[in-house]
């Protein structure tokens, strides 16, 4: 058999998913929601097209570069600009040689989302003109079958429009001048995206009705968290059972943190896939340094962390640098063990249990609160473990301690192990009271803050506060829910 090109192994991937997705294959997880209106920006890459994405979405989700090829998975988000609600899907450029071998893949992305969208912005540069490129994209994309604007971007004033009869000769029309830096032409092209929307969501919503289709709750919003090439892409993509995120050998694939949708046990969850950390020191590019923040903003904005540990290399000082940013931000982590089927495979499972979690409470001892799931992404192995521990550890955090039953249980812990003498103030901690407190009530996963007023804070030992959070672990078992203390000086005085 003859070995296939780079350019016909792309079209025989591509058209083999587009035939896929055409039949139903891909299910429900590629879009946002089954009845959300959804619309793809696609074109070959540094046109514009994540500025454009980040205007419509009225805040920076995607990484906006002047280097080629940044984007690379597709990133969804709700269009704030438009009165029609619907998704917006930025997608990797298309047809330009990237240097590090992505080429075929950040093209299929772009087709699916093309062949998925209920609309597509065909975004091209109003100052370079057109490209044989773009001349094969529009052939593409007019088998799509989708309705298509033509976006002129970077036409910051008008003198630096060139003339439209150019851009006519890829069959969309004139298109539309638009600046993505400076927001020209958004309020046309909004208006334009409304009025081809509008219609198919009225009529989604009418199917809607009739199958008095019951719609997900929220549910949970999952950062998937861990050094570059741990598996993060990989587990996602063993979840959803679909190639949604790129996943190479290359560390550092994913740079952007991508929300990916999954709809499990009639919730509609949310997958945050994250861009690897590693060392600053180690960033040689202002994307990943981007990229890193980013991630860091994901653990803050999720309801859970779930942490993958490459366990056939070991855990790394990485791996504990990322451990201690989601126990700094007081987050519910589950431990995703991965690789497992490459670690010690001469001993048995339970050996192997074992020695896996010696290994992870001595390295991550100060995340001795999260359970932990091993499983092989690549191979589909043990996935159901997922979720299957996310479930207990949101169902026990439902149930906080109650403020009488805390007091008791301090008040004995204190009588069976007095605090120690502080050396620099001669004194002894005296626990007045405390109270279990709770911010928001309806989070998904409630993380209470237990708050002990005390006569002198100062007096407080770090040692002394460890053995109060063990002797309430005891007793109100929560695994994957961190303990976290505030301590507060009172005063008997009236003053």
């Amino acid at each position: 058999m003859n070995q296939l090109s780079p350019t016909q192994t792309y079209n025989y991937l591509a058209e083999s998913i587009i035939q896929q997705v055409a039949k139903g294959k891909f299910a429900t997880k590629i879009s946002i929601h089954i009845n959300m209106i959804s619309v793809a920006i696609v074109g070959r890459p540094n046109v514009g097209k994540s500025a454009i994405f980040n205007r419509l979405a009225n805040r920076m989700i995607a990484i906006v570069h002047d280097q080629p090829g940044v984007t690379r998975d597709r990133i969804a988000a709700p269009c704030e600009m438009t009165h029609t609600a619907c998704t917006i899907i930025d997608t990797g450029g298309i047809g330009a040689e990237l240097d590090d071998g992505f080429l075929d893949q950040v093209t299929i992305e772009a087709d699916i989302a093309a062949q998925t969208a209920d609309l597509i912005l065909f975004v091209v540069d109003s100052r370079e003109g057109l490209t044989n490129i773009e001349h094969n994209l529009a052939q593409k994309l007019r088998k799509a079958n989708h309705p298509i604007l033509l976006l002129l971007n970077k036409a910051d004033t008008s003198a630096l429009e060139i003339p439209t009869g150019e851009f006519t000769k890829l069959g969309f029309g004139n298109g539309i001048p638009v600046s993505a830096a400076h927001g020209r032409g958004f309020t046309e092209l909004t208006a334009k995206i409304d009025e081809i929307i509008a219609p198919i969501s009225e009529k989604r919503h009418e199917q809607r009705a009739e199958a008095d289709e019951q719609v997900a709750k929220d549910g949970l919003k999952i950062a998937i968290v861990g050094k570059p090439n741990a598996g993060k892409s990989s587990l996602i993509n063993a979840i959803l059972k679909d190639e949604r995120t790129i996943v190479s050998e290359i560390a550092g694939t994913t740079r952007d943190a991508v929300d990916v949708p999954y709809e499990y046990a009639n919730e509609l969850h949310t997958l945050i896939d994250t861009a690897g950390l590693r060392q600053r020191s180690k960033m040689d590019t202002s994307v990943e340094v981007f990229s890193a923040m980013r991630s860091e903003k994901s653990i803050r904005r999720s309801d859970i962390c779930l942490l993958v540990i490459d366990l056939e290399a070991g855990i790394s000082a990485m791996d504990r640098k990322i451990a201690q940013t989601i126990q700094k931000e007081h987050k519910p982590c589950l431990i995703i063990l991965n690789k497992y089927d490459l670690f010690h495979p001469e001993m048995n499972r339970a050996e192997r249990l074992e020695k896996a979690e010696q290994e992870i409470r001595t390295e991550l001892f100060f995340l001795s609160y999260a359970p932990f799931a091993a499983v092989s992404a690549k191979e589909g192995q043990h996935i159901s473990q997922v979720f299957s521990q996310l479930s207990k550890i949101r169902a026990v955090a439902q149930d906080v301690i109650t403020t009488g039953a805390l007091n008791r249980l301090l008040q004995d812990a204190f009588l069976i192990k007095p605090p120690s003498q502080h050396k620099k103030f001669k004194k002894r901690v005296k626990l007045l009271y405390a109270t279990a407190v709770v911010n928001d009530r309806y989070t998904a996963i409630p993380v209470p803050s237990y708050i002990l007023f005390v006569n002198d804070k100062r007096l407080m030992q770090e040692n002394y506060e460890q053995y109060l959070s063990n002797r309430i672990r005891e007793k109100y078992y929560a695994p994957g829910i961190p303990i976290v203390f505030s301590v507060r000086s009172r005063n008997r005085s009236k003053k």
